[in-house]
């Protein structure tokens, strides 16, 4: 298709207004090649809280969000979550596994900041790569992420404990390096693990392994975490917490697209922080944001029609949905009095007709029924779909209670189900479940909500018999899943179990999960995984409910948006058609 003339011209001025306050704001956009437009301001919300912006203290979604923007890793995810370059031009791991190493780019550099002398950003090397995962080590940072390295780095225990101490005395840590760490040359960076573990190959893309320079540590002290410093497709402005934070576009940034763009095109991405999705599902109506992503579970049969395309006056909408790399279950203590024989789990789990829950409760809103696994269809390379899991089979239920001593639900003690407050899709499904158990089972269920941290403090600790939980992905592999399962994670002393919640224990499981994590060949890898999953299923330590779906809408003038299955956010590729209007903007 030919483009019109006046598009020929370097520069087009276009003139919008915005909804507030009627003011008028003046967006100059150049163009770019294969008709790509520079310019422009994308905005969108964040339901959650920003808590930190240094990479060592990112645990949460909305932190990474926008971190994501100012930071760069060695490596990231495509589309399909497959690992791509990014600081690392190549790499390569030794045949062991136990060697991993990341060749950098020449040529990147941080952004400009007063914490470099003249205020110019320097070029990154691999002694950055190495200061970074240092500070990940390091208790003094209130480190969030040294557990990834915990055990499997070399020297990366010792280092930690060094630095434990050295808060408990007030003195210098007596260890001072990590030679797990290992700077090659300028542009060489290795890890050199204590034993192989494929899923390693992930780690890098993380949101606590962005890389980040000393000299803004050194600066901004204590106040790093609200002054970031990258090398990443924008650069920090502002930060005003619970109403919005600001970033610009980096100039120098390293990345082209695939028409020799450099990117990003926006010259500006404000977040704001509505926590209420009704709200925000307003604001991106009246042409306020850009990106309203998850849609209200009360809004979902008016926004989307029965053939997944928005209907009405969302029609004007862009809408991108998409398999979630994401499981909704419910937790069943394995060792308590309730759920320790393995019947009684069967039945509860083949007791829930799912499908019937995501049409009338989630108005449609997922990937699909938990027919199988833990780990969600939508998992890169891996068939979830050979894993057999529970269909919802009452005479099957009604059977294997009776079998486990429990005719008709006669004799069964009250179960009480525990699920985080806040109402919404997880009170709605939990009522309709405990419905089905009581009308199905002849079960009585009573509901318990507590607060989020709590609920995770009393599931964690094995004082919650039958519990509400989601686990999303940190990144694409079936191991971040399948670790729920892993025996030999439980304390044996009863302490808190903030992973395996439900305890379960499995000989056979562990030995396959073991042998899967240490192979190197991801094809073997998968096989391996699949072996384990189904020894697990076939015990059913969890009431899979259903699989994720992710939504999201955008304003029409939002083009090359990169959605994936881990809401990973890739916002160097959007540009705004300056052809195109957003409603009421």
């Amino acid at each position: 298709m030919k483009l019109s003339a006046h598009i020929l011209f370097s520069l087009i001025i276009v003139v919008l207004l915005t909804s507030c306050g009627g003011k008028k704001n003046e967006t100059v956009h150049s163009a770019g090649a294969g008709g790509k437009f520079y310019g422009g301001e994308f905005r969108t919300n964040e339901a959650g809280e920003l808590r930190s912006l240094d990479p060592v203290g990112i645990n949460d979604a909305t932190s990474h969000h926008i971190a994501a923007q100012v930071y760069d890793n060695l490596i990231s995810f495509d589309s399909k979550l497959h690992i791509i370059p990014e600081l690392a031009e190549t790499w390569e791991i030794s045949p062991d596994g136990l060697i991993y190493t990341y060749h950098l780019r020449k040529g990147v550099y941080f952004h400009d900041n007063p914490c470099f002398p003249n205020g110019k950003g320097r070029e990154l090397t691999a002694e950055d790569v190495k200061y970074s995962f240092m500070r990940l080590c390091d208790i003094r940072t209130q480190t969030r992420g040294f557990g990834y390295f915990q055990g499997k780095v070399i020297g990366v225990n010792e280092y930690f404990d060094a630095t434990r101490k050295a808060v408990e005395t007030r003195q210098e840590p007596t260890v001072t390096d990590i030679p797990g760490f290992v700077v090659v040359d300028k542009y060489t960076f290795q890890f050199r693990l204590t034993r192989a573990f494929s899923p390693f190959e992930n780690y890098p893309a993380l949101g606590c392994m962005m890389i980040h320079p000393k000299e803004a540590v050194d600066y901004y002290k204590k106040d790093f975490f609200q002054h970031p410093v990258g090398t990443g497709p924008f650069s920090f402005t502002s930060w005003t917490p619970d109403r919005e934070c600001i970033l610009t576009r980096n100039p120098k940034y390293w990345d082209k697209d695939a028409s020799g763009n450099q990117m990003p095109f926006l010259d500006k991405v404000k977040f704001t922080f509505i926590k209420d999705l009704k709200a925000q599902l307003l604001e991106f109506k009246q042409g306020n944001i850009d990106e309203a992503y998850r849609i209200p579970n009360e809004f979902f049969a008016d926004v989307v029609g029965e053939d997944g395309k928005t209907k009405g006056d969302y029609t004007q909408f862009k809408l991108l949905s998409l398999p979630a790399l994401s499981t909704q279950f419910y937790g069943m203590l394995a060792p308590s009095k309730e759920f320790s024989d393995i019947r009684v789990r069967q039945a509860f789990s083949m007791a829930v007709d799912r499908p019937r829950i995501i049409k009338y409760v989630l108005k449609g809103q997922a990937a699909g029924p938990g027919y199988n696994g833990i780990v969600p269809p939508a998992m890169p390379d891996y068939n979830a779909s050979l894993i057999k899991g529970y269909k919802f089979d009452l005479s099957k239920a009604r059977q294997l209670l009776a079998e486990a001593g429990y005719p008709n639900g006669k004799g069964f003690p009250k179960v009480v189900f525990q699920l985080n407050s806040g109402g919404g899709r997880n009170l709605q499904v939990a009522e309709a479940i405990q419905s089905m158990l009581t009308e199905n089972l002849g079960v009585k269920v009573e509901l318990k909500e507590v607060e989020w941290a709590k609920h995770l403090d009393e599931v964690d600790a094995g004082h919650s018999m039958f519990f509400r939980l989601g686990w999303v992905a940190d990144y694409p592999d079936p191991e971040n899943f399948l670790n729920l399962c892993y025996g030999k994670i439980v304390p044996k002393d009863g302490s808190a179990s903030p992973i395996n919640q439900v305890r379960y224990n499995n000989p056979e499981f562990d030995k396959l999960f073991e042998q899967a994590v240490a192979t190197v060949d991801r094809t073997k890898r998968m096989e391996l995984y699949q072996q384990a999953e189904q020894v697990a299923m076939n015990e059913a330590p969890m009431l899979i409910l259903f699989y994720d779906s992710d939504y999201r809408l955008l304003q029409s003038n939002v083009e090359d948006y990169h959605n994936n299955s881990m809401d990973r956010r890739h916002y160097k590729y959007i540009w705004m058609n300056p052809e195109k209007s957003a409603s009421k903007r």
